[in-house]
């Protein structure tokens, strides 16, 4: 995106399902394309976070912010991390949200949340606006075997105007690395949020 445009403001929430790397392949991405990114991690994220990747991020939203920044400072998009009960977060309210929301992965806890309404922490205060508001709300799911509850609750936000994007990628791409398999989910993402990507040829194009 050229600096021309009109800078898109992402909310991108990142749950404790298994399946981090789409999330924070996702948040480079969007930081790559001048996106503003309002960052919210769950508890049960930082902790497999830790176990399936070498990332070591501070729980404290300030400091992850600051750590974030000087990371990323090489890409013109902006990041912000909020605490899981910052009710003051732009996320938290429909005069302040952003027009798109992310939730990748999104666990099987947060997907019964959001069905449900329930809203105990910010990433589900900040779906269940999304919902209400009727804005974009993307939901990569990472659940095998789903069972009738995981079924019914993906059909229900479905109807609510959800698109459901369950982490399952593509081969036609052959591809050659682990990362190559992130890198097509995080593709789609892209897509349907409107955004250039070039980790993934579309379907007819070399």
């Amino acid at each position: 995106m050229s600096n021309s445009k009109q800078q898109k403001r992402v909310t991108l929430a990142i749950t404790g399902a298994t399946g981090v790397q789409y999330g924070l392949r996702l948040l480079e991405c969007l930081l790559a394309q001048n996106c503003a990114v309002d960052l919210l991690i769950s508890k049960a994220a930082h902790l497999v976070i830790e176990v399936e990747t070498e990332e070591k991020l501070p729980a404290n939203a300030e400091k992850l912010t600051e750590q974030l920044m000087k990371r990323y400072s090489q890409l013109p998009g902006q990041v912000k991390a909020y605490g899981r009960e910052d009710w003051f977060a732009p996320a938290a309210s429909g005069s302040g949200a952003a027009s798109s929301m992310v939730v990748c992965p999104c666990s099987g806890g947060t997907l019964s949340a959001l069905a449900t309404g329930a809203s105990n922490n910010l990433i589900e205060r900040a779906g269940d606006v999304a919902l209400k508001e009727g804005r974009q709300l993307i939901l990569v799911t990472r659940e095998m075997p789903l069972h009738q509850v995981h079924l019914e609750h993906m059909l229900k936000l479905a109807q609510m105007g959800a698109v459901i994007m369950p982490a399952s990628p593509g081969f036609y791409h052959q591809p050659k690395r682990i990362e190559d398999l992130i890198d097509f989910v995080v593709a789609r993402v892209m897509d349907h949020l409107g955004l250039d990507q070039n980790l993934v040829a579309k379907w007819g194009e070399d």
